[in-house]
Parts: structure tokens; sequence; C-alpha cells
């Protein structure tokens, strides 16, 4: 269910991140399709909040930097390993893929943070992005960090649907690919979700916090070589993650 004055507040402050200027009233309320009425209350609003200003008479609403501030005090009370930001550049590098740091959002997996592939063709990754927990490799290897019955806890609130060919539709084709992915060492992804998209994805096995890691790209590059990308994965954990040690 979507609290509806929540979405237009973050739709409000994704405009602003995108057109990076200030817009007047009638602008926010014709691009969104916002009765007047409500787009006035909203804006007052976080204005009253120190959330908006006028930089100039009539110019228009922007956002202060109160965003930043509170988004940075957020960040810091809870922040990624200071190693998986070299995990992310050295597997860009070496595979020329979209790399990114997943945790889970309940029946969601979130990217925390993305290195994405300068190829023409890449997967268009970015922090924020959720993809279903079941249906993609990233999903898998942090499932597989998850108890039996937290897992089962959480199947029950899954509405299982067919994105693509390979994907799960039901709890035990999730618990199957999840004992075929201990097999192999990693999580695996072909178009389950994503049409096209293959991804190999590792848990990061830190033991205070759920994360994992993904390499995904088109399928016609990735197909052929995702052993390789996982033992890339494997050595990049190993190494960094022992190094912080």
């Amino acid at each position: 269910m979507i609290v509806r004055q929540a979405a237009n507040v973050l739709d409000l402050l994704e405009y602003f991140a995108q057109a990076r200027r200030p817009a007047t009233l009638s602008e926010i309320a014709d691009h969104f399709g916002w009765p007047r009425s409500s787009t006035f209350n909203l804006l007052t609003t976080l204005a009253d909040r120190g959330y908006l200003y006028e930089p100039k008479p009539r110019a228009g609403f922007y956002p202060t930097p109160r965003w930043l501030m509170q988004a940075q005090a957020v960040a810091n009370a809870e922040p990624l390993p200071s190693w998986t930001k070299l995990i992310l550049n050295e597997l860009a590098a070496d595979t020329g893929e979209t790399v990114a740091i997943g945790g889970a959002a309940g029946t969601m997996a979130v990217f925390l943070d993305v290195v994405e592939s300068p190829a023409p063709v890449r997967y268009f990754g970015h922090i924020g992005h959720r993809i279903p927990i079941h249906a993609s490799s990233t999903g898998r290897a942090l499932l597989l960090q998850y108890s039996v019955d937290e897992r089962m806890a959480l199947y029950r609130k899954i509405e299982f649907k067919q994105y693509g060919p390979h994907t799960p539709i039901s709890i035990d084709m999730v618990e199957a690919e999840l004992r075929r992915s201990v097999e192999r060492g990693y999580c695996e992804s072909y178009a389950d979700f994503s049409a096209d998209l293959a991804g190999v994805a590792m848990p990061l096995g830190l033991p205070e916090r759920r994360l994992a890691v993904v390499v995904a790209g088109p399928m016609f590059r990735m197909q052929s070589r995702m052993k390789t990308v996982a033992e890339a994965i494997g050595k990049a954990i190993k190494r960094h993650a022992k190094a912080s040690t």
C-alpha cells in the first residue's frame, strides 16, 4: 500500500534532483498533475519545516541543505564498510559490468551502492533500485543469510509472479534454487526479473549485517562467463574483507 502524501514528498525531491533549479507552484502542480491547493499545502509545509526556500522572490521553491544534513546523519550512523567500495571498483574494472551492494527491504532487495558499467549496453542500476528478493541473484544471496524459519515467514508475504522464463514462482522453486546456489558456490539469475539480464551474486559474509555483492549485465556478455565472474567476486570478498579485520 502506497501512502500518497509520503510518495508525493519523495516524488518532489526526485523532481528537484533531476531539474536542479527552482520551480514555482504552478510548474510543480502541472508536472505532477496535482491540484493547486494540495501542491500549495505540501510546499508550504516543507518550507515551514526548513526543507524548502525561495532563492529569489517569486522565482519558485528549491530544497535547502537540510535534506543533505539529515541524510548524512542517517548514513553516518550505519555506513557500509569502507572496503565494499574497493570491491565494487575492483569488480567493475575486472568485469566491465555493473556492480552493486544489495541489502534486504522486506520482500525486495535494494541497491545500497552501485558502480555502473561504462558500456553502452549495460545494466542501468542505481542506488535505491529495488528488485524482488526471490527473483534475483542479489536477493537469493541475501536469502541464504536467513534462517529457514525467517525465509518461510518472508515467503508468505511474497506475490509469486512470472516475471520471466526462469522466475521461481513457488516456495519450493526458490528453495531448490537456493540449494543449487550453495552447491555451485554462488547465486545466479537469467532473466528471472529483467529481460535479457544475467547476474552473479554472493553474500558478503558479515556477521552483523545481511549484504550481498552482485555483478550484472546483458546475457550475451555474461552467460559464458558466470563462473569466472563468480570466482572474481569470491576473491575480491576474501581479499578485502580479510584485510579489514
